[in-house]
């Protein structure tokens, strides 16, 4: 369980998070939303450990999140993560030399189902490649958080929905505690059990996708408009 506690986060006169109490249950998938500017990496970043709040507290499973966060949380950065005088085979096995929970095994796999060229250099790959490429990293772990920060990013379609099918995959539903930023709300909808909406630092809307759909017969896209109104 994924605790924030009254958090804010100040850079200058300008509040990333502003007073935010959120609760993310161990073994959900969430989906969180919201225009750029609106505090979605920084929440993520603060998760990972990688950003100290300004004020209030991050706990996960009731310790205090810090640096020594990473060998419970895998985290797929929108930037970085990728070093390009490495091929994807030496990318895997430096992941593996520094992640305890990291499985050859899961990687094998996924290095066939993203079509990965194991002995190509990762600044030879497609944006897109590297889009899988970095989910394979993040899915190898058997973490019990992972954090995708918009793992969509710049990729087309296709790409996008190799991505959702690879979270479908090697997930592991009940156990593990997914949260996602993205603008590609249609695409990542079937995957997602709770959505948030993030505006300007704050909570501004949260729902449980499937009472949404059957209570009220909207998709999680026509929820977020109906917020924008």
């Amino acid at each position: 369980m994924i605790e924030l506690r009254h958090v804010t986060k100040d850079y200058g006169k300008r509040k990333a998070l502003d007073d935010m109490s959120l609760r993310f249950e161990k073994g959900k998938v969430y989906g969180v939303l919201g225009p750029n500017g609106s505090g979605k990496s920084t929440m993520m970043k603060m998760i990972a450990g990688l950003v100290i709040p300004t004020k209030g507290d991050i706990q996960i499973n009731g310790a205090g999140v810090s640096r020594h966060v990473a060998k419970d949380v895998a985290y797929l950065a929108s930037e970085g993560m990728i070093y390009p005088g490495l091929t994807v085979q030496q990318m895997i096995d430096f992941f593996a030399s520094q992640y305890a929970d990291f499985s050859m095994e899961k990687a094998e796999e996924l290095i066939q189902f993203m079509n990965l060229e194991r002995h190509q250099k990762t600044a030879k790959l497609s944006k897109g490649q590297q889009g899988r490429l970095k989910l394979l990293l993040v899915l190898s772990r058997e973490a019990p958080v992972l954090l995708l920060d918009e793992p969509f990013l710049g990729l087309d379609p296709m790409v996008r929905d190799t991505i959702v099918k690879g979270l479908v995959s090697f997930i592991d539903f009940g156990e593990q505690t997914v949260i996602i930023t993205t603008h590609e709300i249609t695409e990542i909808e079937p995957v997602l059990e709770e959505a948030i909406i993030l505006d300007e630092g704050k909570v501004r809307g949260h729902c449980r996708v499937e009472a949404l759909r059957e209570e009220e017969g909207v998709s999680v896209l026509q929820w977020l408009k109906s917020n924008y109104k």
